[in-house]
């Protein structure tokens, strides 16, 4: 029996989907009624409720914490979002007797001096670090993959031919369902209280680049791209906001992350082969996301 938090987002419908398919079964937490699915039992909670929190783990074999707060108006929502929520989360699991704790944090937490979002992460890893538990966590870098709506905009611009891009760097990148597979890895395989990186495989990571034009060969297209300082950066942030609001994709906390230069994985702290390896080369994963997005109605 899996504890999954996060699991209406992204990466967590990804993760029960693998874990029933692997024939474990799944408790999840919500915010709100889920549809009855077979093998998962949902409990209505947040992750500031101790007592949904409780019933989440009673009986679990694992916590695979997912949950996160990515976007925020202040420092204080990002640290109850993600501190405090991890806490919580790491002594209900000590207060049932769950040994095994899976953590997803984030590359941001290396850098937490750069933004909110990293610091908060950061300061979440700190809790699960304190803990008894069994714990590992994993900092993905960028995920992609269908369903994902936080690249959709640089599918979409990429469709007009275009790539705004930050200053010149490099990046990482991981598919949603390699990322997925890794974290039921951790489950039945626990290397220790360690941190681990995982990516696509490419050594060094893209170039900001050439990620933009293996976008633009997804979508069909030859992109130009253009790099732009940072005060041009946190000005459309600034305007993103004020057109988005709470929507918004492009903030300036993410700004903040966004200009430093260097957001590949460090190769020390990538999974032993043994336990897993990338299986979805990312000019494929991009293709077929293009395809999602088109199929759905979301390139525009």
């Amino acid at each position: 029996m899996l504890a999954i938090t996060g699991g209406t987002g992204f990466i967590g419908k990804r993760l029960i989907d693998l874990a029933l398919a692997r024939g474990y079964g799944v408790r999840a937490l919500t915010r709100r009624p889920q549809p009855d699915a077979n093998g998962i039992a949902w409990v209505e909670g947040s992750l500031d409720d101790t007592e949904s929190l409780a019933r989440l783990v009673e009986g679990a074999d694992a916590v695979v914490h997912v949950a996160g707060v990515v976007n925020a108006p202040s420092l204080p929502d990002f640290l109850r979002g993600n501190a405090g929520g991890t806490a919580n989360m790491v002594a209900a699991a000590e207060q049932a007797g769950v040994r095994r704790f899976v953590h997803v944090s984030s590359l941001s937490a290396r850098k937490p001096l750069l933004s909110h979002y990293g610091q908060s992460k950061q300061l979440a890893e700190a809790e699960v670090r304190a803990s008894k538990l069994d714990w590992t966590i994993v900092r993905p870098p960028a995920i992609y993959g269908p369903g994902d709506m936080e690249m959709r905009d640089v599918f979409r611009m990429a469709r007009l031919g275009l790539a705004l891009l930050p200053p010149p760097g490099r990046m990482s990148i991981v598919h949603v369902d390699d990322l997925a597979r890794l974290l039921i890895a951790l489950v039945d395989h626990d290397p220790g209280r360690i941190i681990l990186d995982p990516d696509d495989g490419v050594p060094g990571g893209w170039s900001h680049e050439d990620f933009a034009r293996a976008v633009g060969a997804a979508v069909g297209r030859k992109v130009m791209p253009f790099a732009l300082p940072t005060k041009a950066l946190s000005i459309a942030a600034r305007i993103d906001r004020m057109v988005r609001g709470a929507k918004a994709k492009l903030t300036p906390d993410r700004v903040g992350y966004m200009v430093h230069p260097d957001w590949t994985i460090d190769p020390a702290h990538r999974p032993d082969k043994a336990l897993w390896t990338p299986e979805i080369p990312t000019r494929a994963g991009l293709a077929a996301t293009a395809d999602w997005y088109r199929a759905n109605g979301l390139l525009g």
